[in-house]
């Protein structure tokens, strides 16, 4: 059993990257993520055309990311996985360094994470921003980070958990999925078998329930579902 995990709106409450962009990046960003939207152009071009527009400093940049919240219950989820060697992976079309910087300041970057590379670089002394997507296939050219790929990569049972556009195409891969927001209404739309969430207690109380971990579910309060 391996649990694949999307982060933006699944793991952290907002989307990371449209919360940097928001507060510091060049409005036309807002122009580009319309384009996207309306499926003129992929999300990987999307992705590298917006972060570099992002006007910060480094400094400046980690202090928008300290700001991003997380699901109350996922830590505790995260706790639940390594008690029952459950290996728990974080897979994102998002950017690694902003998912890492927020997982470190809630103790977790222990955790793996699939996702693009942000790069910095020194112009004039003005840090620039760009992007690299070294998880990419040739036969999902519209993302930066191909999930099917990373599904597909193990024998063993997949639970994919997930709420947005960058899950639609592996929903149908892994033999459980929990699902929310768009998501869930692409499962529902395309008859894919679907958990309903609301948050990651409702996923740790979905786990409980799966054969192998049935009766062997730690009595800590932290797994606590309500």
């Amino acid at each position: 059993m391996h649990v694949y995990c999307d982060f933006d709106g699944t793991v952290s409450v907002q989307d990371a990257t449209d919360f940097v962009l928001s507060r510091l990046a060049d409005p036309e960003w807002q122009v580009i993520e319309r384009l996207w939207q309306d499926g003129d152009i992929g999300s990987a071009e999307c992705m590298r055309r917006q972060i570099s527009l992002i006007r910060a400093t480094p400094e400046q940049l980690d202090q928008v990311l300290d700001d991003v919240q997380i699901d109350p219950f996922f830590a505790s989820f995260a706790d639940f996985c390594a008690a029952h060697s459950v290996p728990l992976t974080i897979v994102s079309d998002g950017v690694g360094y902003f998912i890492k910087r927020i997982l470190r300041k809630h103790g977790l970057d222990h955790l793996r994470v699939i996702a693009n590379v942000l790069v910095v670089s020194a112009r004039s002394g003005q840090p620039s921003y760009g992007l690299r997507s070294p998880h990419a296939d040739q036969s999902c050219m519209t993302s930066g980070v191909c999930k099917c790929r990373w599904l597909g990569a193990h024998g063993q049972e997949r639970i994919y958990i997930g709420d947005g556009r960058s899950d639609f195409c592996v929903s149908d891969k892994p033999e459980l999925v929990f699902a929310k927001g768009e998501l869930a209404q692409h499962c529902l739309e395309r008859g894919i078998p679907f958990h309903a969430y609301r948050d990651f207690s409702d996923v740790t109380a979905g786990l409980m329930a799966v054969p192998r971990l049935r009766g062997k579910v730690a009595t800590s309060p932290r797994y606590a579902t309500a």
